[in-house]
Protein backbone atom coordinates (compact mmCIF):
# COMPACT_ATOMS: atom_id res chain seq x y z
CA UNK A 1 0.00 0.00 0.00
CA UNK A 2 1.20 3.61 -0.57
CA UNK A 3 2.81 5.35 2.09
CA UNK A 4 0.34 8.14 2.00
CA UNK A 5 -2.55 6.22 2.02
CA UNK A 6 -1.14 4.15 5.18
CA UNK A 7 -1.05 7.71 6.87
CA UNK A 8 -4.34 8.80 5.73
CA UNK A 9 -5.99 5.52 6.94
CA UNK A 10 -4.36 5.90 10.28
CA UNK A 11 -5.24 9.11 10.78
CA UNK A 12 -9.03 8.81 10.04
CA UNK A 13 -8.98 5.71 12.57
CA UNK A 14 -8.98 8.42 15.26
CA UNK A 15 -11.80 9.79 13.69
CA UNK A 16 -15.03 8.68 15.03
CA UNK A 17 -17.58 7.23 12.86
CA UNK A 18 -20.61 10.05 13.82
CA UNK A 19 -18.36 12.84 13.45
CA UNK A 20 -20.58 15.36 12.17
CA UNK A 21 -20.41 19.27 11.73
CA UNK A 22 -23.19 20.15 14.31
CA UNK A 23 -20.32 18.35 16.93
CA UNK A 24 -18.05 21.14 16.65
CA UNK A 25 -20.51 23.84 17.54
CA UNK A 26 -18.02 24.83 20.50
CA UNK A 27 -16.26 26.79 17.76
CA UNK A 28 -19.20 29.01 16.90
CA UNK A 29 -18.65 32.89 17.57
CA UNK A 30 -16.25 36.03 17.79
CA UNK A 31 -12.86 35.56 19.12
CA UNK A 32 -10.42 37.93 19.35
CA UNK A 33 -6.60 38.34 20.45
CA UNK A 34 -3.68 40.01 20.25
CA UNK A 35 0.11 38.53 19.90
CA UNK A 36 3.44 39.73 21.12
CA UNK A 37 3.99 42.28 17.89
CA UNK A 38 0.49 43.66 18.68
CA UNK A 39 -0.83 42.61 15.26
CA UNK A 40 -4.75 41.86 16.01
CA UNK A 41 -6.43 38.45 15.12
CA UNK A 42 -9.88 37.74 14.86
CA UNK A 43 -11.68 34.18 14.10
CA UNK A 44 -15.57 34.03 13.40
CA UNK A 45 -17.54 30.96 13.01
CA UNK A 46 -20.82 30.95 12.62
CA UNK A 47 -22.69 27.82 14.08
CA UNK A 48 -23.51 24.96 12.36
CA UNK A 49 -26.53 24.65 10.20
CA UNK A 50 -27.22 23.15 7.14
CA UNK A 51 -24.43 20.55 7.45
CA UNK A 52 -21.46 23.41 7.07
CA UNK A 53 -19.45 26.11 9.37
CA UNK A 54 -18.78 29.30 7.99
CA UNK A 55 -15.45 31.01 8.96
CA UNK A 56 -12.91 34.20 9.06
CA UNK A 57 -9.90 35.05 9.98
CA UNK A 58 -7.90 38.15 9.90
CA UNK A 59 -5.14 39.54 11.47
CA UNK A 60 -4.25 43.99 11.81
CA UNK A 61 -1.49 45.25 11.80
CA UNK A 62 -0.26 48.98 12.15
CA UNK A 63 -4.14 49.74 11.37
CA UNK A 64 -4.02 47.63 7.85
CA UNK A 65 -5.37 43.69 7.05
CA UNK A 66 -1.96 41.88 7.28
CA UNK A 67 -3.96 38.40 6.53
CA UNK A 68 -6.66 37.12 6.24
CA UNK A 69 -8.43 33.68 5.39
CA UNK A 70 -12.37 32.21 4.56
CA UNK A 71 -12.36 28.89 6.04
CA UNK A 72 -15.35 26.23 6.23
CA UNK A 73 -16.08 22.80 7.67
CA UNK A 74 -18.76 20.88 5.54
CA UNK A 75 -19.93 17.22 5.60
CA UNK A 76 -18.79 15.71 2.68
CA UNK A 77 -18.76 12.31 1.49
CA UNK A 78 -16.16 11.47 2.90
CA UNK A 79 -16.68 12.84 6.37
CA UNK A 80 -16.15 15.92 8.04
CA UNK A 81 -13.59 18.31 6.01
CA UNK A 82 -12.41 22.19 6.75
CA UNK A 83 -11.77 23.80 3.78
CA UNK A 84 -8.98 26.84 4.09
CA UNK A 85 -8.20 29.40 1.47
CA UNK A 86 -6.11 31.89 2.75
CA UNK A 87 -5.75 35.57 1.70
CA UNK A 88 -8.97 34.05 -1.17
CA UNK A 89 -7.01 31.22 -2.91
CA UNK A 90 -8.29 28.15 -4.05
CA UNK A 91 -9.20 26.37 -0.67
CA UNK A 92 -7.38 22.72 0.74
CA UNK A 93 -9.18 20.60 2.33
CA UNK A 94 -8.00 19.27 5.89
CA UNK A 95 -10.44 15.70 6.77
CA UNK A 96 -11.60 15.49 10.38
CA UNK A 97 -8.71 13.31 11.78
CA UNK A 98 -9.94 13.17 15.17
CA UNK A 99 -12.31 15.12 17.75
CA UNK A 100 -12.96 15.37 21.17
CA UNK A 101 -14.80 17.64 23.52
CA UNK A 102 -13.91 20.81 22.76
CA UNK A 103 -10.98 19.55 20.05
CA UNK A 104 -10.58 19.01 16.59
CA UNK A 105 -7.61 17.53 14.17
CA UNK A 106 -8.00 18.18 10.67
CA UNK A 107 -4.87 16.48 8.67
CA UNK A 108 -4.02 16.19 4.63
CA UNK A 109 -0.78 14.48 5.07
CA UNK A 110 0.06 15.54 1.55
CA UNK A 111 -0.10 19.36 1.78
CA UNK A 112 3.14 20.92 2.12
CA UNK A 113 2.23 23.23 4.98
CA UNK A 114 0.58 22.61 7.11
CA UNK A 115 -0.16 19.17 7.07
CA UNK A 116 -2.61 19.63 10.35
CA UNK A 117 -5.10 22.45 11.71
CA UNK A 118 -5.93 21.77 15.11
CA UNK A 119 -8.50 23.62 17.72
CA UNK A 120 -9.24 23.52 21.01
CA UNK A 121 -10.49 25.51 24.09
CA UNK A 122 -9.04 25.52 27.05
CA UNK A 123 -10.12 25.11 30.67
CA UNK A 124 -10.69 29.10 31.17
CA UNK A 125 -12.36 29.33 27.61
CA UNK A 126 -9.82 30.72 25.09
CA UNK A 127 -9.92 29.06 21.75
CA UNK A 128 -6.70 27.87 20.14
CA UNK A 129 -5.50 27.08 16.54
CA UNK A 130 -2.46 25.53 15.71
CA UNK A 131 -1.09 24.41 12.14
CA UNK A 132 1.80 21.94 11.91
CA UNK A 133 4.39 20.83 9.16
CA UNK A 134 7.48 19.79 8.53
CA UNK A 135 11.00 21.64 8.11
CA UNK A 136 11.67 25.27 8.24
CA UNK A 137 8.16 26.23 8.29
CA UNK A 138 7.58 24.40 11.88
CA UNK A 139 4.42 25.06 13.61
CA UNK A 140 2.13 28.23 14.47
CA UNK A 141 -0.42 29.03 16.95
CA UNK A 142 -2.90 31.60 17.99
CA UNK A 143 -5.09 31.99 21.07
CA UNK A 144 -8.44 34.36 21.17
CA UNK A 145 -10.69 35.12 23.65
CA UNK A 146 -14.74 35.26 23.05
CA UNK A 147 -15.15 38.76 22.18
CA UNK A 148 -17.76 40.57 23.93
CA UNK A 149 -19.46 42.27 20.43
CA UNK A 150 -20.96 39.37 18.88
CA UNK A 151 -22.44 39.02 14.80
Amino acid sequence: MHATAIALLALMAGAPESASVDALAWMAGTWEGRDNQGVEMEEVWLAPKGGTMLGLHREVAGGKTASFEFLRIALEKDGVVYWASPRGRPATPFTLAETGPRRAVFANPAHDFPKRILYWIDEAGALHARIEGEGAAGAQEWTWRRASRQP
